[in-house]
């Protein structure tokens, strides 16, 4: 790894000397800023030509980012939601950062349009706007019409932009490789993992072709729900680095007085937008990870219109439950979960360390308890999470951490729109309707399979690894050093767990099928049956486990 890392570095040698050469004059300034030489001071500027010394060491990141292009300013916005990472004053001024960049003019547009769609724009709209209405770190924006009339939104890649991307995320994931390995202070902040989010939001954010696929997912998804609206994709007229999609017609969240006086219910509005975020991320695990008022406007009726599709979030069966667990330990003011919630993500603390953990916890609970559900504070109770955990060095994994930016950003934008909305109400709502679901027996079906397929993968490979086992024992290779006076029960009980999973699998599916045929009333029986047996297994289980842990500690 070391090897490929510095291979990296070297061949793209020019610009790290640019990168370094940026970065060093800005920390230049941490030891020369005070210095009352104008000679000094005129040398250590920034790009818009303030000057370093009378800024402070955040502000001067922000500024170095913005200098050295669209790859650090993507990391620069990844940062700035990673709280537990870099603190509060850092990620507080990496918000700051500005997606904006210069548009493409006219001629290389064309040149881009005809070389991946195969004609120039002139061929394929009937009306083309070469001057763009709109343009980020990575894309601009065009207006245009189709011949049959239709109004539809351009996005074209910048030109030249995928290689220098390119370029720079080569030399920062060798950077975060080397740093991981031989800079022992950074390395429970985990830069190769950071570098590796990056790099996977980056080129995502690059293929085109990736936001198609999303935004048609997400249509799919709500096809039948009338609260909110996606824009239709025209894929002839789409490719890797350009995308055609439906003009959205509608007032734009920031403009409030236009939205006032259209006589719409905003806090409707706000409410719906919520409960569609809910169910992107609860009920199908794949959401939109960008909800800042720029990607949302409100189209006549209160139905919700959201933009931009390149950064989407996802999350297993496994991560959702975990997730509803630690928002209802918000919600409840439950210190015990939230601790227990918080430990789970790994780290080591000494004992003084974890009191004051459980201490800072507790008091975080005890605000939550004291607020009335219309006051509390969702938003500002994740952040100060974020914050207790970045102080005890523990890091959220990277799709938690996501997830929670958008909650953030989600409150935010609803409370654009409605001054008093509450994420906490309607997380309180979700939270009902995920109770009354854990009541469904097609959910407990669905849990027992998962559970049977995480014993059936450890059947597959246990007789492969025994065999091993075996086979080191009977060739004299294999040293160990333990006592084997509870070996039998401790195979019996596995034999158990294997049966007792085995028979919640045949439950599962004879109960599933019976549920949706109506002569399967004998598998029903038996499906009862398998499910009452392998309970039964289970608490068998469970006791010998008991008794087990009992005789050794005796």
């Amino acid at each position: 790894m070391i090897l490929a890392s510095l291979i990296r570095l070297e061949k793209n040698a020019r610009r790290l000397s640019e990168i370094l050469s940026v970065l060093g004059r800005y920390g230049l300034a941490d030891w020369f800023g005070g210095m009352p030489y104008d000679w000094i001071q005129n040398r250590l500027v920034a790009f818009d030509g303030q000057r370093l010394g009378g800024l402070t060491r955040e502000t001067r990141i922000r500024l170095a980012l913005i200098e050295l292009g669209t790859t650090f300013v993507k990391l620069g916005q990844i940062l700035s939601t990673r709280q537990d990472l870099v603190g509060p004053g850092l990620a507080a001024e990496l918000k700051q950062l500005a997606d904006r960049v210069p548009p493409d003019p006219p001629e290389v547009i064309r040149e881009t349009v005809s070389a991946e769609l195969g004609r120039p724009p002139e061929d394929l709209f009937e009306v083309f706007d070469a001057e763009a209405f709109g343009s980020a770190s990575v894309a601009q924006v065009h207006r245009a019409r189709l011949r049959d009339g239709r109004r539809v939104i351009v996005k074209v890649q910048h030109a030249g932009i995928e290689g220098k991307v390119h370029c720079d995320l080569d030399l920062l994931m060798g950077l975060a490789e080397l740093l991981q390995k031989h800079a022992p202070q950074l390395r429970s902040y985990q830069p190769a993992v950071t570098m590796r989010e990056l790099r996977r939001s980056l080129l995502c954010e690059l293929d085109f072709s990736s936001e198609r696929r999303n935004l048609e997912a997400f249509a799919r998804n709500f096809a039948d729900d009338q609260a909110v609206h996606f824009p239709a994709i025209h894929p002839e007229l789409c490719s890797r680095r350009v995308l055609t999609m439906e003009q959205l017609e509608g007032i734009k969240v920031t403009s409030r007085e236009e939205l006032h006086a259209s006589g719409i219910d905003l806090n409707e509005v706000a409410l719906r937008a919520a409960d569609v975020y809910l169910e992107m991320i609860f009920r199908d695990g794949f959401y939109h990870a960008d909800p800042h008022p720029g990607n949302f406007i409100v189209l006549p009726g209160g139905v919700v219109g959201i933009l931009d599709f390149g950064m989407v979030g996802r999350m297993d069966a496994r991560l959702r439950e975990q997730l509803d667990a630690l928002l209802l330990a918000v919600g409840r003011g439950d210190s015990e979960r939230l601790m227990e919630w918080t430990l789970n993500l790994g780290g080591s603390l000494s004992d003084s360390d974890r009191a004051g953990l459980q201490g800072e916890v507790g008091g975080l609970a005890a605000e939550v308890v004291g607020q009335s559900i219309g006051d509390m504070d969702i938003s500002g109770a994740i952040e100060r999470m974020t914050e207790i955990m970045h102080r005890y060095g523990l890091l959220m994994p990277p799709p938690v951490s996501r997830l929670l930016k958008t909650l953030v950003m989600l409150e935010g934008t609803a409370r654009e729109l409605s001054p008093h909305f509450s994420l906490a109400e309607v997380l309180e709502r979700h939270q009902a309707r995920s109770a009354r679901a854990l009541a469904d027996p097609q959910v407990w079906l669905r849990k027992m399979e998962r559970s049977y397929r995480e014993w059936e993968r450890l059947a597959k490979v246990l007789p492969t690894s025994l065999a091993d086992v075996l086979s080191g024992l009977r060739g004299g290779t294999l040293e160990f050093q333990h006592s084997d006076r509870h070996l039998g029960g401790a195979v019996d009980r596995l034999a158990n767990g294997v049966l007792s999973a085995s028979l919640f699998l045949g439950a599962a599916q004879l109960l599933g099928r019976a549920s949706r045929e109506k002569d399967w009333d004998g598998a029903k029986a038996i499906g009862v049956a398998f499910l009452v047996a392998a309970v039964v297994l289970a608490i068998r289980l469970q006791r010998a486990i008991r008794k087990a842990e009992m005789k050794n500690d005796a």
